[in-house]
């Protein structure tokens, strides 16, 4: 008995020994893109959320002010602590660091602190709404596109596209002067018995007028483009997606290898109706990832500055099929695009579109992000440059009446950007 023991303990021991050898770490060698790689920060792209963090609370103060000629510091501040969730200290402090946007005074009368616009923001926002009304057709061609990208079901929720429309270049009317006013492009449908907008729809309606490429991707025209400059092989560059990894992305063999595999893998056009496929082959499945990368880059190629929110895509989950965990696979594909967590003490996440940017700036700028780009600017000037003594001077009657932000136009040199930014005569008292 012994003897039939010690004989099957060596027929085992030789089994195993003959069996292949593995690597300590199994998946040191895969040719698979990682499911959890290292987040590596962009901080050229980081800089533009800490401008862009000033730029929002710089555009909701503005939603404050604007039914007012101007507004008491003291009003502005329970308004801003209500709406805004903005400390009265904090509203000083940045009122006070940005005085060619905002205006500090004292009334005339009253002797209490009021607040306004200076003439050069008002200038550079009407600048924007100028640009709005001047892109309608570019931008209904971007919501149709947006809403092709539902394929089978072409209709989007009315909120959705309102929580989306600051990206998509919409005007804040976008309801009555896009959707209403092009009956044969759009159809507004609601459930019965229901006013409310978050039971409303936007729907795509087929025209005769739309290009014929409207349905081409961003993504091939920029293989097109590629091809045309420096010819590149069709085979490598058929299904390839611009890549560019952020400084200090460390890229391994075997990981070069999985990206060479990953870019010649086929996949289905964001803009196809794949209904009636059967996806439930692996093959099918990787397919059906690719595509979704390729959706994810057709959404941010709609956007203004090529870049949203991860929660605003997140919008659009159910409705185009995109991934449950957004985040994570984001950042599998970090050479295509950059998830950033600045500009909001990290509960936002802003999604950027790496191959459209170079140094921090956009390639191809359209009118509407110069307009916002202008207010930017505004808002980095330094305070020293401006004259606080104009800031916080007295006005007199006349010089409190043309800040009304409301007109059409101010009066006398109020309306050119002439670099004063109060919009009066500085006033010394001796």
């Amino acid at each position: 008995m012994a003897l039939r023991r010690s004989s099957s303990f060596s027929h085992h021991l030789l089994r195993r020994l003959s069996l292949p050898s593995f690597p300590s770490h199994p998946y040191s060698k895969s040719t698979s893109l990682p499911k959890k790689p290292d987040r590596v920060r962009d901080h050229t792209l980081d800089a533009i959320m800490d401008i862009h963090k000033k730029l929002r609370v710089v555009l909701s103060l503005r939603e404050l002010l604007l039914p007012f000629a101007s507004l008491q510091l003291s009003r502005l501040s329970t308004m801003a602590r209500r709406s805004l969730s903005i400390p009265p200290s904090d509203l000083c402090r940045f009122l006070l660091r940005h005085p060619h946007v905002f205006h500090v005074f004292e009334h005339p009368v009253q002797r209490l602190l009021f607040v306004r616009l200076t003439p050069r923001a008002v200038s550079q926002l009407k600048s924007e709404t100028f640009a709005l009304s001047n892109s309608v057709q570019p931008t209904i061609l971007r919501l149709r596109k947006l809403l092709l990208l539902t394929t089978p079901l072409l209709r989007i929720r009315l909120e959705h596209i309102r929580l989306f429309r600051y990206d998509l270049g919409l005007p804040d009317d976008f309801e009555q002067s896009v959707i209403l006013a092009n009956p044969g492009l759009f159809r507004l449908v609601c459930k019965p018995d229901s006013d409310s907008a978050r039971t409303k729809y936007v729907e795509f309606l087929p025209s005769d007028s739309d290009p014929p490429d409207m349905r081409i991707p961003a993504v091939e025209r920029s293989r097109e483009r590629d091809y045309r400059v420096s010819g590149a092989d069709t085979e490598d560059s058929r299904f390839a997606f611009p890549i560019r990894f952020p400084p200090g992305f460390k890229i391994g063999k075997y990981f070069r290898i999985a990206v060479w595999k990953w870019q010649r893998l086929p996949y289905w056009s964001p803009y196809e109706d794949i209904s009636g496929y059967d996806l439930r082959s692996l093959e099918a499945q990787r397919r059906l990832e690719k595509r979704s990368v390729a959706m994810i880059h057709e959404i941010l190629s709609l956007t203004v500055g090529k870049r949203t929110t991860l929660e605003r895509i997140a919008l659009f989950k159910q409705a185009m099929g995109l991934p449950k965990k957004m985040k994570e696979f984001l950042l599998q594909h970090q050479g295509i695009f950059y998830v950033s967590t600045r500009g909001n003490r990290g509960k936002l996440h802003t999604v950027f579109l790496r191959e459209v940017y170079f140094k921090g700036e956009l390639v191809e700028a359209n009118e509407i992000y110069l307009a916002r780009k202008k207010l930017e600017e505004l808002i980095l000037l330094s305070p020293k440059k401006a004259n606080l003594d104009r800031m916080l001077t007295s006005l007199g009657r006349e010089g409190f009446a043309t800040g009304f932000v409301g007109k059409e136009r101010f009066e006398g040199s109020d309306a050119e950007d002439s670099g004063s930014d109060s919009g009066v005569d500085t006033q010394y008292f001796e």
